[in-house]
């Protein structure tokens, strides 16, 4: 596939937003990794044969560049994540595969100061359903390391499932750890998962539990 459809876009819902990542973000990037380096360290992929956390703005350069080439190419959505229009995290959907898979995985993170608003699943939401209902992907995965709790929660409140644990599965902080393995496919959410995350956030705010899709 040579592109995607419905790329680019910039999506929004409420406060916060997704839009495509720039090259320009480059100092903003920087300023929020480094004050978020113990935040982000325990989850973030390594490269064996590499330094950790690089302070420089090469690294940042390197990956925008392959990010936003693979999108052209049609294998991943590289989004920047806003709150109140001001540079909050990441989001990517990548290692997407068409044919008869049409796969992809999911990977994000938030700067630890916006922790606790909602922002990660609203921001996985609005992935996902453009994934599903607009660039035509069947399956979208997460695959989270066992004691990043806050990440599994994410996904646990908007309906993936665990699939199991993936042994070794990617070179995290420094050596190789094993992931949980969730997952969505177009047929669990019909409705798309805005939808099922504004009804839960609307009976969080009302004290009930919210009703099952039918």
């Amino acid at each position: 596939m040579d592109r995607l459809r419905g790329w680019p876009v910039t999506l929004t819902e409420g406060p916060v937003g997704l839009r495509p990542l720039r090259l320009r973000d480059v100092r903003v990037w920087r300023e929020s990794r480094l004050r978020n380096a113990n935040w982000l360290r325990p989850w973030e992929p390594s490269n064996p044969e590499t330094p950790l956390f690089k302070t420089g703005l090469g690294p940042y350069i390197s990956m925008a560049g392959t990010l936003r080439r693979e999108a052209r190419q049609g294998l991943a959505l590289p989004w920047v994540v806003t709150y109140e229009g001001a540079f909050a995290g990441q989001l990517t959907v990548g290692a997407i595969v068409w044919g008869s898979a049409r796969s992809a995985q999911i990977g994000y993170w938030v700067d630890g100061a916006l922790a606790g608003r909602g922002i990660t699943p609203t921001a996985v939401a609005m992935a996902v359903d453009h994934c599903f209902f607009t660039t035509g992907l069947h399956r979208v995965e997460a695959n989270i390391r066992p004691e990043n709790h806050a990440s599994r929660r994410v996904v646990e409140k908007l309906g993936f499932r665990e699939e199991g644990v993936r042994r070794r599965h990617l070179h995290i902080d420094g050596a190789w750890r094993d992931h949980i393995c969730y997952a969505l496919t177009v047929e669990d959410a019909p409705r798309g998962l805005l939808v099922r995350w504004r009804r839960a956030r609307e009976a969080a705010a009302h004290g009930g539990t919210p009703h099952e899709e039918v």
